[in-house]
């Protein structure tokens, strides 16, 4: 079989690439392509030495720049840039970060429900006093006596003047022509009452 001038360039091509493909096969099964560790420069404060490259790859020595550009990659520890992190306070709002769910606060209750329960708190005011149940109809005036009034109570009926005390409760305090102040003793209750007509 011959091999004719276009059919050279391919199998050309096909040989170059076929020992590529046998290089890189062979650097993967043989560990030729395991990633080559490199010697850095000792850190200043760090004594240890670099660890020994492994036997059977090559080392590459990797220099540290002293003057290195300030986007670059610096690994050297930098103390001050330390101190100035161990001196932050760090002033959160209480909530434990390693907590799965945040802490509820406690509700503050309804200031209106509170001056509720403090009025429910207070005791009622003592009930007013009983009124005055006499019924004032009359007065009989002589000359020459004092004036008397005639007051009424249910079916009994009394006479008095100003000062004295009626039912053993109430006392006349003063005679008016349409009215009469009566002050209840028992209760220290005041109260004016009209003449009635009957």
């Amino acid at each position: 079989m011959k091999l004719g001038a276009e059919n050279r360039k391919e199998i050309i091509v096909l040989v170059v690439l076929g020992a590529l493909a046998l290089v890189l096969i062979g650097r993967i099964v043989f560990g030729a392509g395991a990633p080559i560790p490199t010697a850095t420069a000792p850190i200043p404060g760090n004594t240890a030495p670099p660890p020994p490259p492994r036997p059977g790859t090559r080392a590459r020595v990797v220099r540290h720049a002293r003057n290195a550009a300030p986007h670059s990659i610096d690994p050297s520890l930098r103390y001050d840039w330390l101190k100035a992190s161990e001196d932050t306070k760090y002033e959160g709002n209480g909530r434990n970060i390693f907590m799965l769910q945040a802490e509820i606060p406690t509700p503050v209750e309804n200031p209106v429900k509170d001056q509720k329960k403090e009025e429910a708190n207070v005791p009622p005011p003592p009930p007013p006093p009983p009124p005055i149940t006499l019924k004032f109809y009359g007065f009989a005036s002589r000359p020459g006596e004092p004036k008397r009034v005639f007051l009424s109570q249910g079916e009994d009926l009394f006479i008095a003047a100003e000062g004295e005390i009626v039912d053993r409760r109430y006392k006349v305090l003063h005679i008016a022509p349409m009215s009469v102040e009566i002050e209840d003793v028992l209760n220290n209750n005041r109260q004016s009452i009209p003449l009635t007509q009957s």
